[in-house]
């Protein structure tokens, strides 16, 4: 029997998504969802709710819960990674409130900015035991990695020898998320994405041959008269040429132009949310108490097929029907020849029975480019932190990084850096 293990099953909603997709699909209804998580109460409501929807969608899968990972991944064919490693509390709180006492604020802290280093620096240690577990009982598995900080995390699968693609949400809806904000029609539209993960860029948006973008630049700054979340984006696009993939609230924090403690006036003008996603996290709890019932023992439980990219990538594999993604892979031949070939960009990809082929993207626009490298540069060299263990690549990588350098002299760097290595303890390996 075929097998695909969910890492992070614990993630419910999230395991309804993409697992609850994967039963619509004709081609995996033999399959085994082995599913694994460190808390066994989660994994428990997970293997109720798949049980659940299996006999709705009347599937013909096997749902299987593990407390053994590498029992989870033996055999396996695809992993589905979508930890988070400290969670909410004590991790996440300690990402911004450490910051905080050095007047440094951030929105979603997951991707880049102290935030994101720490986060990555974390996680890896994790990731690197799911690649030695792999190596050993399922080396032949493609590993679909849903976790942030999406860049780092597939580029260290990478270079562990695993067959990894990084897939997030925000490229598919990009185009028509924008559209609907504009009040423009959607039919027949093509276009083409290509970047960083988050830091993906618009490159073309037509419709039936006719450029969209000048309606788009025009309808866009009229909206920019009234507040609305997506000003960040805007701003980007009326000063850089090109809209990006990602939301405003992450946006904000990449780059060093908008959560300014000189200008704290932006804050309200940009409609930038501080401290967002702590927000979101205490709302998913609670929320999560209201609705666990209602999902985890409704033996009515409906699913319709979302436009998440894994079972699409699973099925196209498996059938050999290829589709095309937008993927999180290393550049490789510089697939975007104006990046560093050891940074992972998120480019075009078709996938088929041969697995994920990335395609050749060339040059992006100087300007987006150069937006891209000042992430690439806390990227990799937070690699080189988490591989060498040593203290000074933390404190280089949050150096680069560009708010954390627009908002803080170095010796506060320097010194945010030990104190969070202080505060995250034992989630930490010791560094030299």
């Amino acid at each position: 029997m075929s097998k695909i293990t969910f890492l992070g099953a614990g993630s419910t909603v999230f395991a309804k998504n993409l697992l609850g997709d994967c039963m619509t699909v004709d081609a995996l209804q033999d399959f085994e969802f082995a599913l694994y998580d460190i808390d066994h109460e989660r994994l428990h409501d997970s293997e109720m709710m798949l049980n659940n929807l299996k006999k709705s969608l009347h599937s013909t899968v096997t749902v299987k819960a593990y407390h053994d990972r590498k029992e989870a991944l033996r055999g396996s064919k695809y992993v589905i990674n979508a930890i988070q490693v400290g969670g909410y509390d004590p991790c996440t709180i300690t990402d911004f409130e450490v910051p905080k006492k050095y007047g440094l604020r951030q929105t979603i802290a997951d991707t880049l900015g102290i935030g994101g280093i720490f986060r990555n620096l974390r996680t890896i240690p994790v990731m690197q035991a799911f690649a030695r577990d792999m190596k050993e009982v399922c080396p032949d598995a493609w590993f679909l990695n849903y976790t942030n900080p999406m860049a780092v995390l597939t580029n260290v699968m990478l270079k562990e020898g695993i067959k990894t693609v990084g897939l997030c949400h925000s490229v598919q809806v990009c185009a028509d998320e924008l559209l609907d904000a504009l009040d423009m029609p959607k039919d027949q539209i093509q276009w083409k994405i290509a970047g960083i993960n988050h830091m993906a860029w618009l490159l073309e948006i037509t419709r039936n041959g006719e450029d969209l973008y000048p309606e788009i630049k025009r309808r866009a700054k009229e909206k920019q008269k009234e507040t609305h979340d997506d000003m960040v984006r805007f701003e980007l696009m009326d000063k850089f040429g090109y809209y990006v993939t990602e939301s405003s609230e992450h946006n904000a924090e990449y780059h060093p132009y908008f959560i300014k403690s000189q200008y704290p006036e932006l804050i309200n003008q940009l409609n930038i949310p501080l401290d967002e996603y702590p927000r979101r996290c205490v709302n998913q709890i609670e929320e999560w108490k209201q609705m666990r019932d209602d999902i985890v023992n409704d033996e009515n439980l409906q699913h319709e097929r979302t436009h998440e990219y894994g079972s699409y990538i699973i099925e196209a594999m498996e059938t050999n029907q290829p589709i095309k993604i937008g993927g999180n892979v290393l550049n490789t031949g510089r697939l975007i020849s104006n990046l560093p070939e050891n940074a992972v960009v998120e480019v075009p990809c078709l996938v088929d029975a041969s697995g994920v082929n990335p395609t050749y993207v060339g040059d992006l626009p100087e300007q987006l480019a150069a937006l891209n490298r000042t992430n690439i540069n806390t990227q990799l060299v937070t690699i080189e932190a988490a591989l060498t263990q040593k203290k000074e690549k933390i404190y280089q990588a949050a150096l680069l990084d560009p708010h954390t350098a627009a908002e803080l002299s170095m010796d506060d760097i320097i010194a945010l850096c030990d104190d969070l290595i202080e505060a995250h303890g034992d989630w930490l390996p010791e560094y030299k």
